[in-house]
Formats: C-alpha cells, sequence, structure tokens
C-alpha cells in the first residue's frame, strides 16, 4: 500500500510539475506576445487607409489574425497569442508594397481611360450629330439604330461623369471600375454606327 501510494504520489508531483512548466512557460511569452501585437497594431494603422481603397482582401486577412491574436491573449493563452502575432507586424508592412502596386495599376488604367473614354464619347457625339441632320443614312443604320446610339452615349456620359466623382472623391477602385464600363459602351456604340474603334479601347 505504502509502494501504491508512492507511485500515486510521483505520479501526481510529475503531473504538478509539468503543468507549472508549461504556466511557466505560458507567462515567459505574455511580454513578447504583448510586444507583438502591439507592433502589429502600428503597423496596421499605418497601412489601414491605403489598405481598405486598394487591398481590402489582404487587409482583413492580417486583421482577423489580429483580433485571433488579441483573443488568445485575452484569454491569458500568451503562447498562442505569441504565435498568431508574431509575424502579423512584416505581413502589415507587406500591405504597404501590395498598395503601391495596386495604386500604380490603378493610375494606370485612369489615366488612359481618362483620355480615351472622352475622345471616343466626342467622336460618337459627332457621328450621332452628322447621322441624325442626314436625310439618308448609311448602309446597314436604320432610325432605330441611331436612336438607340444616342441612348447609349447619355448613358455613356453618365458613367463617365459617375467615374470622374469617384476618382474625385478618391474611391479609386470604383472609379476604374465605372472607366472600364464606361470604355466598354464607347466601343459598344462605336461598333453599331460602324465607327472605327481604338486600338487601344479594344483590350
Amino acid at each position: 500500500m505504502l509502494r501504491v501510494n508512492r507511485i500515486r504520489w510521483t505520479y501526481a508531483l510529475g503531473v504538478l510539475t509539468v503543468m507549472l512548466l508549461a504556466t511557466a512557460c505560458g507567462s515567459a511569452d505574455k511580454t513578447p506576445a504583448e510586444a507583438a501585437i502591439k507592433a502589429a497594431d502600428a503597423a496596421l494603422a499605418a497601412v489601414r487607409g491605403e489598405a481598405a481603397k486598394f487591398v481590402p482582401d489582404q487587409l482583413k486577412a492580417v486583421e482577423d489574425g489580429l483580433a485571433a491574436a488579441k483573443a488568445s491573449f485575452d484569454k491569458g493563452d500568451y503562447t498562442a497569442a505569441l504565435g498568431t502575432a508574431k509575424d502579423l507586424a512584416a505581413k502589415a508592412g507587406d500591405l504597404s508594397s501590395a498598395v503601391a502596386a495596386k495604386k500604380a495599376d490603378m493610375t494606370k488604367a485612369w489615366t488612359a481611360a481618362s483620355t480615351g473614354v472622352p475622345e471616343m464619347a466626342d467622336a460618337i457625339q459627332s457621328r450621332v450629330d452628322i447621322l441624325s441632320q442626314s436625310k439618308k443614312l448609311p448602309a446597314g443604320l436604320d432610325k432605330g439604330k441611331l436612336e438607340t446610339a444616342k441612348a447609349g452615349l447619355a448613358e455613356l456620359k453618365q458613367s463617365w461623369a459617375d467615374a470622374s466623382a469617384s476618382y474625385s472623391s478618391g474611391n479609386f477602385t470604383d472609379a476604374v471600375s465605372k472607366a472600364k464600363a464606361a470604355k466598354d459602351k464607347a466601343v459598344e456604340i462605336m461598333s453599331a454606327l460602324n465607327m472605327q474603334v481604338p486600338e487601344a479601347a479594344k483590350s
């Protein structure tokens, strides 16, 4: 009986030792976990505004990771918090590069659209004016197609106005999307009126 009690005591002592060691290790991770979370918070704060505009999906992934790290920390699971948070500051820093790349692409697209779309709209307007004054429409065109082109031109102008407003307000993603819609509409109208579509607008 004494031997059994001794074995039980040894086992209990072993379990207690393991628990104490685990607690000690977890406590040791508290300070670095807290530092990692603060670093990630600061890095995200610096880039959050532009990341939300240009790379919202990537931003969400980092924010979700930070939320998980904070939740683990609040539960006292400092080891898990450290494991989750230790790379978040670097990932937040990577957002800056992603934003710069996305912004460059959008700026290029907008620059091309801001020249091409208004020029196409002007060309369409001129063609519509000429056709409207003609006593006889060219082969392949009829009054119905001309009226459809006029309505489409009005839509095109409105789309471009909306795109310009979005760009002015800093909503570049929406601006580029609307500019593309306007370009596609211009191509559609020019094709319907048997006009030559600029090569740059075909891509």
